[in-house]
């Protein structure tokens, strides 16, 4: 099983040297306006496609302990639509939970539709997608393998969406799988955060949604079920925007570039897949060399990935000289995709820091300008960080011949990565 996903990656990673052509954004972003600066919400709003809302309440869900109780609890109260899109999927407790719970509302007479990815929901077996299908549920595999266009195995849908009557959302970094259970308490328990969106801002999660939908199923959902009228559930300012390689935009890239060259204090980075380029890189040490103090957190040895984080550890010499602090963190697997800039402008969802997700996948991100949320956030970063080692320019610049080899070998792959 494990070789087989090993054969379908390089298969991906050669296909992508074969589509990975567009030159995409070439300059770096100057340092113009703030993220308290009216400017700076008006061009988040209008380039990122879908304009910030306000009135939404956001409520912070850390690890499996919370994720799955509150998401689970919401699919049970449903009364007309469930919509759910996913990269991963894997048979398993959790797994089997999740369709026993969409099928009981199928057969309840909720319209229930579910969007995963075909190589992320590889490991799931048929018995939980037919448990599903004989309830009602409709379920779509995104993009699968056809002999006819190889190439496209390396567009995945990476978007973690859930929305229940249209009315309560949630978005973040968590697929469905066991190890994302617990608390981060052990190395087989994921570190993750999850979000539960209410208020005007579903309507766009809606809308992220539908648009996969509709690129699979060739049918559009826009009734009252899908998109009630939605009113006022708290005091954030909101934005839930999605990109794709299909539709030629950059738009993530583009929020993390515009995001860190306003940024005017601090910039705190939760990345579970870090691997800059070279505009990314330098916005953030020119952050850094205006008196931004920039903190990331990535995973350490206890990664699913490997190969990524000998990547990622190429690319931090220019960022770790220019005075940017980067932890590693070590108790478990650290899937968080959290930015927290200047205490107030938080960005959180399914998009990795590497190119993969900037150029090649299906994202979906919730943009949230609050005080009060980003102070949760920032919590939670002290908290993680604590359990995190610091990694200083000499220590990374003494770090062996070996890695400094292997870091070299992976340089061809960091495009894809």
């Amino acid at each position: 099983m494990a070789r087989g996903g090993v054969c379908l990656l390089l298969l991906a990673a050669l296909c992508g040297c074969a589509t990975n052509y567009r030159r995409g954004l070439q300059y770096k972003i100057d340092h113009r306006y703030s993220v308290g600066d009216e400017q700076f919400q008006r061009s988040m709003g209008q380039l990122m496609g879908p304009g910030i809302l306000q009135g939404n309440k956001i409520t912070t869900l850390v690890n499996g302990d919370e994720i799955f109780p509150a998401m689970l609890s919401a699919i049970k109260s449903a009364q007309k639509t469930i919509t759910l899109e996913t990269y991963i999927y894997f048979s398993g407790d959790v797994g089997r939970q999740f369709s026993r719970a969409l099928a009981e509302r199928a057969q309840a007479g909720v319209k229930v539709h579910v969007v995963m990815d075909w190589l992320g929901s590889r490991l799931v077996n048929s018995a939980d997608v037919d448990l599903m299908r004989k309830g009602g549920v409709e379920v779509i595999r995104y993009n699968p393998l056809v002999w006819y266009s190889p190439l496209r195995l390396n567009h995945r849908n990476h978007r973690k969406l859930l929305v229940i009557d249209g009315k309560i959302g949630f978005i973040g970094g968590a697929g469905y799988a066991d190890f994302w259970v617990g608390n981060a308490d052990s190395p087989d328990h994921w570190r993750d955060t999850h979000f539960r969106l209410e208020g005007p801002a579903v309507g766009q999660m809606q809308a992220a949604f539908m648009d996969n939908w509709m690129k699979s199923s060739a049918r559009v959902l826009d009734s009252e079920e899908y998109f009630p009228e939605l009113h006022v559930a708290g005091d954030a300012a909101a934005q839930v925007f999605y990109s794709s390689p299909k539709d030629g935009a950059e738009s993530i890239r583009l929020m993390y570039l515009l995001s860190i060259a306003a940024a005017c204090s601090n910039i705190r980075l939760s990345a579970s897949y870090f691997i800059p380029g070279h505009l990314t890189s330098e916005e953030l040490v020119a952050a850094s060399e205006r008196g931004v103090l920039v903190e990331i957190i990535v995973p350490g040895a206890r990664t699913d990935s490997p190969l990524v984080r000998y990547a990622s550890r190429a690319k931090w010499g220019p960022l770790l000289k220019a005075g940017v602090k980067i932890y590693e963190y070590e108790p478990t697997m650290f899937h968080c995709k959290v930015m927290v800039i200047d205490d107030v402008w938080v960005s959180v969802g399914s998009a990795n820091f590497d190119n993969r997700s900037f150029r090649l996948n299906d994202e979906a991100n919730l943009n949230v300008f609050s005080h009060s949320f980003a102070a949760q956030q920032i919590e939670l970063f002290e908290m993680d960080k604590k359990e995190a080692r610091l990694v200083t320019y000499r220590a990374w610049k003494d770090r062996g011949l070996f890695k400094k080899v292997i870091e070299r070998l992976t340089s061809p792959l960091q495009g894809l990565l």
